[in-house]
């Protein structure tokens, strides 16, 4: 997978969990988080702070760290 896979999905679905990134291609949490922080740089992504979990602990922390591209269009 290259970045620009990473970089047009994100462009056709606006925002998405590290969690369906990871089912999507099929790559580690770390492996995604290097290629979306390269992107965070760049300015074509951003990090959504998510507030939602009540804090039990029992999510997976993946679902719940989304990303989004910077100009808004939805999958």
């Amino acid at each position: 997978m290259l970045i620009k896979d990473l970089q047009t999905h994100l462009q056709n679905c606006h925002r998405t969990s590290l969690a369906d990134l990871e089912r999507q291609f099929k790559l580690d949490a770390e492996t995604l988080r290097a290629m979306l922080s390269l992107l965070i740089r760049k300015g074509r992504v951003s990090k959504v702070d998510s507030k939602a979990c009540p804090g039990c602990c029992s999510c997976d922390p993946e679902a719940l760290e989304f990303y989004e591209w910077t100009t808004s269009r939805s999958c």
